[in-house]
């Protein structure tokens, strides 16, 4: 069952919360083992490299989705008994390190993302099998044992961006078939004052992806928040629909704010935890394929594309990635926003980059060359295909799809 925490944490509160954030913190090394009780400097500081580390927002501050990675640092690999429980996925590092030894040994067990969900059972089955243990799917002390005296036979995630990019090539070069989530989001740190503006431009602008993907034969779904925080659980039920749905892709549009007027331009965001060593593949090359398609036909400043372990991102099955289209904050970035054609090139610029997602490097274009009227074309050149999306595959009520990247 995972923790949660109902209320942030930041620098002057006090009470029994902070002296656990604190011993968790010292547990890994980034702060002293001074008692406290109060969010000093000190401690500040340590959330702030623990957020760094395992690509949370950086802001210092200790809200339900920073203490539930927190908690998660409690548990190493034989601490306890692991085992899938549909509906209630055990997390953990610990599980990160049973996934990464199974990954190693050339066991499938979907993505490394700290989940104990049905591909990471059905790949712990496959090792006991080959290893004659019993195959029941728990990780107890005699499968530990194996674990631990088998040497990899690789090292790193190189096996399951194979089975990534091989699922997308199976899928097909045509997005006629395909089915596409469009999340309309919220930054994590928007303030309430900005956030009627944000989503009246992310929403016009979803709607006309969703449109100009909707002409290609794509099945494209909106997804919003309530429209009154950044939520969190909200942010996993979002995830757990796409996943139940079988999405082939999911693309999450915002807007950032910064407190420096200054700051602008576009950024991308895609699965990846360099603290454990695993990344999405595929959300990496569909969130660069994204950003410099508009970079490309809009002129904004390019702030690149980075791996984060945002809840979206982490606990969808298939290529996500989230799109920062500008900051609400600069002058400069909601002239253009507030544009409609400006709208538009955004819009077209992400069905192009979807496009060139699944062509194979000889069908691919330069960034910049293709337009809306060459998909629309390419769609007579391209027969339709039954792709990873199809509801036949999979477990749907496991929470997991068939689709790990």
């Amino acid at each position: 069952m995972e923790t949660y925490l109902d209320q942030t944490y930041r620098l002057g509160d006090s009470g029994a919360a902070i002296s656990e954030i604190a011993g968790l913190l010292h547990g890994l090394g980034l702060l002293d083992d001074q008692p406290r009780d109060v969010f000093d400097a000190d401690l500040e500081e340590a959330v702030r490299a623990f957020q760094q580390q395992r690509g949370l927002l950086v802001d210092g501050q200790v809200g339900p989705g920073t203490y539930r990675r927190l908690n998660e640092t409690r548990w190493h690999l034989g601490d306890r008994i692991l085992i899938f429980r549909a509906g209630d996925l055990m997390v953990g590092d610990d599980v990160y390190q049973l996934q990464r030894r199974l990954l190693d040994l050339g066991f499938a067990i979907g993505r490394v993302d700290g989940y104990f969900g049905v591909e990471t059972s059905t790949g712990l089955t496959d090792f006991q099998r080959n290893y004659g243990l019993v195959t029941d799917g728990t990780c107890g002390p005699e499968t530990l044992k194996a674990l631990t005296r088998l040497s990899p036979m690789v090292q790193g995630g190189a096996p399951n961006a194979m089975r990534a990019e091989s699922r997308i090539r199976a899928a097909g070069p045509n997005l006629s078939d395909k089915v596409i989530v469009i999340d309309i989001s919220r930054a994590h740190n928007l303030p309430e004052a900005h956030s009627e503006t944000s989503d009246i431009i992310v929403k016009d602008l979803a709607q006309r992806i969703a449109g100009r993907f909707g002409a290609t034969g794509v099945s494209a779904y909106l997804t919003t928040s309530s429209f009154g925080s950044a939520d969190l659980q909200e942010e996993r039920e979002r995830a757990k629909f796409a996943n139940e749905l079988r999405a082939d892709l999911l693309i999450a549009i915002a807007l950032d704010y910064s407190e420096n007027p200054e700051a602008k331009g576009i950024s991308a965001y895609f699965f990846g935890d360099t603290n454990h060593d695993t990344w999405s593949t595929t959300g990496e090359k569909l969130a660069g394929l994204i950003q410099r398609e508009i970079v490309a036909r809009t002129g904004m400043t390019n702030l690149r594309s980075h791996a984060k372990t945002w809840d979206l991102l982490r606990m969808t099955r298939m290529p996500a990635m989230w799109m920062d289209i500008g900051y609400v904050s600069s002058s400069a970035d909601m002239a253009r926003l507030q544009d409609a054609s400006q709208r538009d090139l955004i819009a077209e610029a992400i069905v192009v980059a979807t496009q060139r997602f699944y062509l194979t490097p000889e069908e691919d274009e330069e960034t910049g060359r293709l337009n809306y009227a060459d998909i629309k074309a390419k769609l007579r050149e391209f027969p339709a295909q039954v792709g990873p999306g199809d509801p036949s595959s999979g477990d749907p009520s496991s929470g997991e799809s068939a689709l790990g990247d």
